[in-house]
């Protein structure tokens, strides 16, 4: 049954992405291509800390999709799947109950922050993912539908999983 199992969840930033065009939102934003470099670095760094998943959702919007294909990349997870309720603007919450195991999510600020909050019942915006920043939680086995009692493992700038010349 799914999400009657523990589960951990990490959570994923998209990389550093071109600038908004006249204030606007567009989904077609790319990384920059020091925003792939880090990005992959910190990807690469987190693998080598043992992180893999079982599942890899990630948001379509193309930064966060770009992202999550360099995940892929370095073997954080061996397939992706495109998930709309990780856009900006998204109901991350209905996702909880179909997620067991260890799943990968990469995705937008402020949702993701506020989703983790969520979790943990912290006050909204005591957490902020930075780009390519990473946070684990863990939650203990139970129904799916009343999920509750997140444990923060891991919050991670990327700053504190790069070399200095990154």
């Amino acid at each position: 049954m799914p999400g009657s199992a523990s589960l951990d969840l990490f959570l994923l930033r998209h990389g550093i992405a071109e600038e908004r065009v006249a204030g606007r939102d567009d989904p077609e934003r790319a990384l920059t291509p020091p925003g792939r470099q880090r990005t992959l670095a910190v990807l690469r760094r987190l693998r080598s800390l043992g992180f893999n998943a079982d599942r890899l959702l990630s948001s379509p919007f193309r930064r966060a999709r770009e992202t999550a294909e360099l995940a892929l990349q370095v073997g954080l997870a061996s397939e992706l799947q495109l998930e709309s309720r990780l856009m900006p603007g998204g109901d991350c919450d209905a996702l909880l109950p179909s997620l067991e195991g260890r799943c990968l999510l990469v995705g937008h600020e402020p949702d993701l922050s506020a989703f983790a909050a969520r979790l943990l019942g912290a006050p909204d915006q005591s957490i902020r993912l930075r780009k390519a920043g990473f946070c684990h939680l863990h939650i203990p086995a139970g129904p799916a539908e009343a999920r509750s009692g997140a444990q923060l493992e891991a919050l991670l700038r990327p700053r504190f999983l790069l070399p200095r010349s990154v």
